[in-house]
Formats: structure tokens, C-alpha cells, sequence
């Protein structure tokens, strides 16, 4: 049972923006573990919901009342500063903290927290070690960045000292963490924003891995030089893994796709036959993945039949490479790919699969990073036949870098390859409607309402 005392401090928590991905985790465990927990939210979701049919109450707008009886007020990071409940929590003098150190403070409860971090894949990863370790029956507190069928959510409730975390790196949040085993799954130039450069970003995984007790554990990828070199940086037990370097302890081999373009791979250990694994969804990145999960899962005594039992059971995570339906015949798929490492994945994912032509409606995520990234946006998307951009979705920001979709485009056709502008989402539809045909492909792809579109498209 993890230890709770330094949270007995906060018997009642109000937490602000409840029904984010990870404020509804936190509220489902202290909720669990005996705390009274009120909270509330701009609109009511299915997260939302949940929560209610649990027996916490939330608002949907704003309570200042319910304030009044917290001993903490808990808010994310996306709650502005003039917030009426935060600011009634200041009036009254109420400690107020941000989701990330919260969630720091839980994870000091467990004697073991596994943070699964990297620029791609930590949803998907971190759904995949968590099957393993349910399946092992080691009962798992689990916070995943997605819904995931087999937890019927985003989150879990175990009983055990494990607890298994997605740690993003933005605005350096996983630092708050205390981890006993770490995954860094690759590093790569994103949210320059509030990094500016990638040497920031690159320091802040040297501090992370930095925060690695000496018996702790630290599985890296080792196909990403940047993430061979955090090694040095700790005295935790190293494992390392790969596909194109074969000089590492746990390497995938005679890698064959099926028809849904689903990897089917040996996995060789310190060079030694150690397993034959088949997956359920689509990609050689996920092969990647599969192989941070295999490595961790390994060194807690997680034996190969658990493994490949979870990974039969495991058809993605919501919203990563997502069948949704059909439409004209085509095949609707939906994907979170925000940054142009992502859509190569998730291109090349495609490619495996047997289809006549594609088609990409893509949304930008954030005005900085379509500005810092438009290049390489423009090549990632050209693996693809047909090419819609939508406006970009602007989440935190406000475009002070005279930058548009239409610049996107623009810079596509530059590259000799056709793409089309359209902001309105029906003449978008429509635009589909008479272009699509049978065995066709259609991926909607971003991190922001882009994923409407295709529950239009199989709803119409």
C-alpha cells in the first residue's frame, strides 16, 4: 500500500480543470485512497462524467463556494492566473499547486514510480508496460496520456508499490517526479517554445535522468545517439535497446509485417534468442516501443508469455494510428501526430498496410511550432497522395508569428507536390466526399479538433 502521510496534510482537494487527461487520474486515486475531492471544469466530458458517477462532484463553469472548505486547490496548467476559484483560493489563503507538483507529491507515496518519457511514443509505451504488469497480476496504479480500452480509462487504481506514469518533458514537468525506473524513449527538437533550442532540451533529460536513485533502473533507445549519451549521467542500472544497433542488450530482428501492417519480430537478448512478439498495431516505430516495454518488463521478472499475452490484447491507444470506420469504401484512421517525426512514423506505419490512395487532413498544433518546424512539416507530408491542411489549432498561443496554414501549403507545392487549403471543416467533407473512392485511406491528423473530422466522415 504506498504511504500517503505527507498528503494527510490535504484532506479536501478542489481541483481546478478536473477533467484534464492527468487531473482526473490524481482525482480517481485520492479519491481511492480516502480524500474528499470536489473539482471543476469549462465543459462537461465524458472524463467529466466519470468523475460525478464516482461520487466527486464537479461544476461545469465556476464555484467559488466550493473552495472555501479545500485545504489545497489543485489546478492545471492550463487555468490562468485570473481564474475566479484561484483567485477566491488566494483571497482565503488556501495553498494552491500546479497539477505537475501535485502529481510529484504522489508519486513520492510509491515505492516505485516508472516514468516512460521521450519526444514520440510515451502514450503508447506507457499503455504497453501497463498491460504487461497487469497481466503479471502486479495490481499497477497506472496515468496514461489516452483512454485505453483495457483500463475503460485513463487511469488506474492498483494496491501495489508500482506506479506507472507517463513524464512529459514540457516546461520540464517531469523534473517535479521522484522516479525508481525511467524510460527515455527518444529526444528530439519539440516545443521549442519554452525550450528555444535543443540543447535545453537535451539538459533537461540530463537532469531527469539525474533524479535516478543508484539502484534505480534507466532504459533508453538506443538507436537515438542523444539518448545513449544521458548514460553517463547516472549510476542507475543501464539497459539499452534497438533495431538499426545491434550493440545493445535487447535488439529486434527478421521483422515481418502483416496485411494491417502489423510487426511480427524476434527480440534477441544480450544476443541470445530471448522471444518471438506480435503486436496489433501498425508501424516499425512501434517496434521501438515495444522494445522499451520489453526491456523494462524483463528487468521486474516479467516473463516473455505475459509479455506477448498483453501485447495480443493491446490495439493502440485512443487516438494513435485509430481505425474509426469507413467512408465512401476509404478506410478512416485518426492520429495525435503533431510534430513531423510523428507523421513519418505514422506515414510509414500506412505503408504497410494495403490501400489504393491516401489522403491527410492535417491540422497544425501550436503557431511556434508550425513556424520553427515548417521545412520539415512540408516533408513529412509528402508521403502522403493527397494533402488537405486545416487552420491551425492555436491551443496555448496567440499568433505573434505571422505564420498560416496557408504558408504550410504553400511551402508543400514548393517540394512539387500538390496540397490544398481549407479551413471550414464541411467544405473539407464535401471535398472528401467526391474524391475518395473504394480501398481508399483517410488519416485526420493532429493534436486538436482535427479528430472531429473523421467522426463526421464515418458518421455521415
Amino acid at each position: 500500500m504506498p504511504q500517503i502521510d505527507n498528503l494527510k496534510k490535504y484532506k479536501n482537494v478542489h481541483m481546478i480543470g478536473i477533467g484534464g487527461v492527468s487531473m482526473s487520474g490524481i482525482a480517481a486515486i485520492l479519491n481511492n485512497w480516502g480524500f474528499i475531492v470536489t473539482g471543476s471544469d469549462w465543459c462537461r466530458s465524458d472524463s467529466t462524467d466519470k468523475l460525478n458517477s464516482m461520487g466527486i462532484p464537479v461544476t461545469i463553469g465556476h464555484d467559488e463556494d466550493m473552495v472555501k472548505n479545500a485545504d489545497v486547490v489543485v489546478y492545471s496548467a492550463a487555468i490562468k492566473s485570473d481564474d475566479p476559484e484561484l483567485v477566491k483560493a488566494h483571497e482565503l489563503g488556501i495553498p494552491t499547486i500546479e497539477r505537475a507538483d501535485f502529481l510529484g507529491e504522489i508519486t513520492r507515496c510509491f515505492q516505485d514510480t516508472i516514468c516512460i518519457s521521450g519526444t514520440h511514443g510515451k502514450t503508447t509505451t506507457t499503455s504497453m508496460i501497463s498491460l504487461c504488469f497487469i497481466e503479471a497480476l502486479k495490481d499497477p496504479s497506472i496515468q496514461v496520456g489516452a483512454f485505453l480500452k483495457s483500463l475503460d480509462g485513463n487511469y488506474r487504481v492498483g494496491d501495489s508499490e508500482h506506479f506507472i506514469i507517463e513524464a512529459c518533458e514540457y516546461v520540464e514537468s517531469f523534473l517535479k517526479f521522484t522516479p525508481k525506473a525511467e524510460v527515455i524513449l527518444n529526444i528530439d527538437n519539440d516545443h521549442l517554445d519554452y525550450f528555444k533550442t535543443f540543447d535545453n532540451i537535451k539538459n533537461a533529460f540530463i537532469k531527469y535522468a539525474k533524479l535516478l536513485p543508484d539502484n534505480g533502473v534507466l532504459v533508453v533507445n538506443g538507436d537515438d545517439k542523444n539518448c545513449l549519451d544521458i548514460m553517463q549521467y547516472t549510476h542507475a542500472d543501464c539497459i539499452t535497446y534497438g533495431i538499426e544497433n545491434k550493440n545493445v542488450d535487447f535488439y529486434a530482428d527478421n521483422i515481418v509485417f502483416n496485411d494491417d501492417g502489423f510487426a511480427g519480430f524476434d527480440v534477441f537478448k544480450n544476443g541470445v534468442f530471448f522471444g518471438k512478439f506480435q503486436l496489433c498495431i501498425p508501424g516499425s516505430h512501434n517496434v521501438l516501443n515495444a522494445l522499451a516495454c520489453i526491456s523494462l518488463c524483463d528487468k521486474y521478472g516479467i516473463d516473455v508469455n505475459s509479455i506477448s499475452s498483453a501485447f495480443s490484447k493491446f490495439t493502440g491507444a485512443h487516438r494513435r494510428f485509430e481505425f474509426k470506420g469507413k467512408f465512401n469504401g476509404a478506410s478512416v484512421y485518426d492520429d495525435y501526430g503533431h510534430h513531423p517525426t510523428e507523421i513519418v512514423a505514422t506515414a510509414k506505419s500506412m505503408f504497410n498496410k494495403k490501400y489504393n490512395e491516401s489522403w491527410v487532413v492535417f491540422q497544425p498544433h501550436t503557431y511556434s511550432r508550425t513556424k520553427n518546424l515548417l521545412d520539415d512539416f512540408a516533408e513529412a507530408l509528402i508521403n502522403f497522395d493527397n494533402i488537405i491542411v486545416i487552420d491551425i489549432y492555436a491551443a496555448r498561443e496567440v499568433n505573434t508569428f505571422n505564420i498560416s496554414s496557408k504558408d504550410l501549403v504553400d511551402k508543400i507545392v514548393s517540394l512539387g507536390k500538390n496540397a490544398v487549403y481549407m479551413p471550414n471543416f464541411d467544405e473539407c467533407i464535401s471535398y472528401l466526399d467526391q474524391n475518395v473512392h473504394d480501398n481508399d485511406i483517410i488519416l485526420t491528423l493532429g493534436a486538436g479538433t482535427v479528430t472531429e473530422i473523421s467522426d463526421l466522415l464515418v458518421n455521415k
